[in-house]
């Protein structure tokens, strides 16, 4: 949390200067506590895993959060059955009048496809363009970010020659920022995908910034300089035997998948995972809920309209 310090205090500057979080008392006295409204479209197959992984990357934080589940109503889930989604899950038609403080729109398996082929895309549309003036801050996750940074600003994505799979290392590029703060100046992140955005597409929009890439994963966290869209080109959420679990799938497909990159101990797909980007999502989620949520949203979240 936050050092609470008086407004002219001289430190103020000094510490705003090393990047460490303080607060006045005109700002402390006018935040009461509330739980945080987080929404998350889940657009991953399974989604029973994910739930887990992001809740779990969630609760790692002093901040009460209350989450829904959202579903889209133009897409029929393969792998969940309908009486989970019935059970768990809201239609957008009956939150879209509310007002969140955050919400997460997860990756999607379809990322080989145009967006505008995907079955419910005119209806993830309607929804990206509903979180700009009802959700203060919006953390979109792999394709999620691809998509977003697509509708948003008209940033293509890439086919890569080959499937990106495996934990990658990270450069940070302004440690400054607090959605960074915390973090060792290179970062392990997961990833797996067949597309990409590329660096000259996004750095045309000088709204946006870069934090985050590898020379060889390319891009891995972007954000508007404001604070209210971010971007995740990787899965932060990822636990420790997710790309084993999608390795042995695409092997039992009769496929011949790449032995996930940097992941298993001697790279022997059949030896326990390696754990080295827990600290990182951890410290990233933390971060996203602290100062672009909990810190920029309205204790009435309806007073802004």
């Amino acid at each position: 949390m936050p050092i609470k310090i008086q407004k002219d205090l001289p430190a103020r500057k000094i510490l705003e200067s090393e990047n460490i979080f303080v607060m006045d008392e005109d700002r402390a006295m006018s935040q009461d506590i509330r739980p945080l409204e987080i929404l998350i479209l889940n657009l991953m197959p399974i989604k029973e895993d994910t739930e887990t992984q992001i809740l779990r990357a969630l609760s790692n934080t002093p901040l009460q959060i209350d989450c829904t589940f959202l579903m889209l109503s133009t897409h029929k889930s393969k792998n969940t059955s309908a009486s989970h989604l019935n059970k768990f899950y809201v239609p957008f038609s009956e939150i879209q009048m509310k007002k969140y403080d955050g919400m997460i729109i997860t990756g999607a398996p379809v990322e080989l496809m145009e967006f505008e082929e995907v079955n419910y895309w005119e209806e993830l549309t309607q929804i990206m363009k509903w979180t700009k003036t009802h959700v203060t801050s919006t953390l979109h996750l792999c394709w999620g970010a691809q998509a977003g940074l697509y509708y948003h600003y008209g940033i293509p994505k890439y086919q890569m020659e080959k499937k990106l799979s495996g934990i990658y290392t990270h450069r940070l590029l302004d440690r400054k920022v607090p959605l960074v703060r915390g973090m060792d100046d290179y970062i392990m992140a997961p990833h797996s995908r067949y597309t990409e955005i590329r660096r000259k597409d996004v750095a045309e929009h000088k709204e946006l910034q870069i934090l985050a890439e590898s020379s060889q994963a390319g891009l891995f966290l972007i954000m508007k300089r404001d604070g209210s869209q971010i971007f995740v080109q990787g899965h932060p959420e990822y636990d420790r035997m997710t790309l084993n679990n999608e390795y042995h799938r695409d092997v039992s497909k009769g496929l011949t998948p790449q032995i996930p990159y940097n992941y298993y101990e001697n790279n022997d797909p059949f030896a326990m995972p390696v754990l080295s980007w827990r600290n990182m999502s951890t410290t990233l989620y933390s971060n996203w809920l602290n100062y672009y949520v909990y810190q920029e949203t309205p204790y009435d979240l309806y007073e802004k309209q």
